[in-house]
């Protein structure tokens, strides 16, 4: 183990190299550019390969390749040009590539303030595509997590065989904080389950009961494969019946619905006695956090909830938090995307949302006066 000083976009970079990172495709844009500029250099000492594509359209499509050839592969973007990635999000899908997207959020829509921060991306983190799908949105709230959860979306997106987004913001992208660098042989590392059975026998979307994830045969490992983003059946083939078409998306939704318990991950911070209970992810987190230690000096019994998976979110522990509380308020940088998820979770309790609209670093004065007057 090492202590480094790095902001989160080298922490994100230094995870993947760690977690076995070896094809890295990418465009440039703010403010993920220390991502790719950062892996230009390092990611070839590790036997990686970088490749610039012409757009992101492009850079999505080669990773969801190069994950079929058998290597860990992931992208870097933000709000536009994962917006062009939309429908590649479906393909990964459809085809169970194992990939994962660090996606850092800045002011939109559109252009938006290039250079800032924003938490609007919540929704289009998860259904940027079209049709029903389930995939994995991680939201870290500090430096370490920007390592630790990199790490953790490579071992989910090969567990699953489903994208992992990695879901920070400007804040957290660009701030430099101390965090605990692990070797490969200090962390978990997982990669994806291969056939037992030989290449005669082989089905590529054939699941295991268990899991319902199929073992992955990648190309040139001497097993007929196909990546077929049309309705298909377990041998790959396109098949537009109504049956298999129903099994398909079962399948591919109960993986992760079924797998529930393995993903959800989500902190509490002094929520058994709560009266007020706060919920807030990402750089916005840190401020609610602040805010509910200063109440707590001043005897106001208030608590904070934080989502790490914000798709799928951790009902389960929501629902505890928020058993004993008298007012719950979600604070978050947009007019209420997660809102309308912890709405549909408690949908018997009253809950208040606190926007905070600025391009700007989230403060404690954006909050204190607002959250002032719910109290």
């Amino acid at each position: 183990m090492k202590v480094k000083f790095q902001p989160g976009n080298i922490a994100v970079s230094e995870g993947a190299i760690v977690a076995g990172l070896k094809f890295f495709a990418g465009y440039p844009i703010t403010p993920v550019n220390e991502i790719f500029e950062y892996l230009s250099h390092e990611l070839p000492k590790h036997g990686g390969i970088i490749y610039q594509a012409e757009d992101e359209i492009a850079a999505i499509n080669a990773i969801i390749g190069a994950s079929w050839t058998g290597v860990k592969a992931m992208t870097a973007t933000s709000g536009p040009g994962y917006s062009l990635m939309a429908e590649s999000i479906g393909y990964a899908v459809m085809v169970e590539a194992p990939i994962v997207v660090v996606y850092s959020m800045r002011a939109g829509p559109s252009t938006g303030v290039a250079t800032g921060t924003g938490q609007g991306d919540v929704i289009q983190s998860k259904w940027s595509s079209h049709g029903h799908y389930e995939l994995i949105v991680l939201a870290p709230n500090n430096v370490q997590e920007c390592f630790d959860l990199t790490i953790e979306a490579f071992n989910l997106a090969e567990s699953f065989r489903v994208p992992v987004i990695v879901l920070i913001d400007a804040v957290l992208s660009h701030m430099a904080e101390k965090y605990t660098w692990k070797s490969p042989k200090e962390v978990k590392l997982i990669t994806r389950k291969k056939p037992k059975v030989p290449p005669e026998q082989y089905k590529p979307f054939k699941p295991d009961p268990e899991d319902l994830v199929p073992p992955m045969a990648c190309y040139g490992e001497g097993y007929a494969v196909l990546a077929e983003s049309l309705s298909h059946d377990e041998r790959g083939y396109y098949d537009p019946s109504r049956e298999t078409y129903a099994e398909l998306i079962k399948r591919l939704t109960m993986k992760i619905v079924k797998n529930k318990h393995r993903i959800v991950m989500s902190e509490t911070y002094m929520t058994s006695d709560a009266d007020f209970l706060f919920i807030a992810f990402g750089s916005v987190s840190r401020v609610v956090h602040a805010i509910v230690r200063e109440l707590r000096k001043k005897g106001v019994k208030a608590g904070l909830f934080r989502p790490i998976t914000l798709w799928p979110l951790d009902d389960i522990k929501v629902k505890e938090a928020a058993r004993s509380a008298k007012k719950i308020v979600v604070v978050e940088m947009n007019y209420g995307q997660l809102y309308r998820e912890v709405l549909s979770i408690l949908r018997n309790r009253e809950v208040h949302l606190l926007p905070i609209i600025t391009p700007d670093p989230p403060v404690i004065d954006d909050v204190y006066s607002a959250i002032g007057e719910l109290l």
